[in-house]
């Protein structure tokens, strides 16, 4: 289980009414991400395409530390925050993080309640948490040679039938351990988890 699952249960305490965290946001996408905001939100604002004017994410690549939803209101032109609170998240923080040794990567997390505002506390605990998740490189700790090796031809381009004659190994073997990489990398498809696996640094 990685840390982001770990923490998980804790920061759905802190935010009942939903959170959305991605750690060490490459080019495409996250090295990892945890997705507990409500469906019918999560569907509204894809369907709306909100994402482009979407002021936590404004503030997010352009800031570090955390700040409430409630300071971003006048950068919600089209509103998204009012949305939002129509879902049911009608309390929020949004927290940016950005280390020099990251190679240019940033982690952020948006969190919400329905009930009330966050304390200073919980707004302190929720920027710590993800400040030492993003700082957690977030390695598959059992990720073995072999799979390192076909994950390593794959993303490379290779075919099925390619990395078995390289490796000299049967297309069930190479399946067998692409198909191990991928749920060790949390990935959806065995380019995914090439691709996840370059990002963390594992190829």
């Amino acid at each position: 289980m990685s840390h982001l699952n770990d923490q998980a249960n804790r920061l759905m305490e802190i935010a009942p009414a939903g959170c959305y965290v991605a750690l060490r946001v490459g080019f495409s996408y996250p090295a990892e991400e945890l997705n507990r905001l409500p469906d019918p939100w999560v569907e509204y604002y894809t369907v709306k395409g909100l994402v482009v004017h979407d002021p936590m994410l404004r503030w997010v690549y352009a800031n570090s530390g955390i700040v409430t939803w409630d300071r971003l209101a006048q950068d919600d032109p089209r509103g998204v925050l009012r949305h939002a609170r129509r879902h049911g998240l009608s309390y929020g923080a949004v927290a940016s993080i950005a280390t020099p040794d990251a190679q240019g990567r940033r982690s952020y997390g948006l969190f919400a309640r329905a009930d009330r505002a966050f304390a200073r506390d919980e707004l302190d605990e929720l920027l710590s948490t993800l400040t030492g998740l993003h700082e957690t490189d977030g390695l598959p700790r059992n990720l073995t040679r072999a799979e390192t090796e076909a994950l390593r031809l794959q993303a490379n381009g290779m075919r099925l039938r390619e990395i078995s004659s390289a490796l000299d190994i049967s297309m069930s073997a190479v399946k067998a351990r692409l198909a191990s990489a991928k749920r060790k990398l949390g990935a959806q498809n065995a380019s995914q988890a090439a691709a996840l696996a370059r990002v963390r640094g594992v190829l």
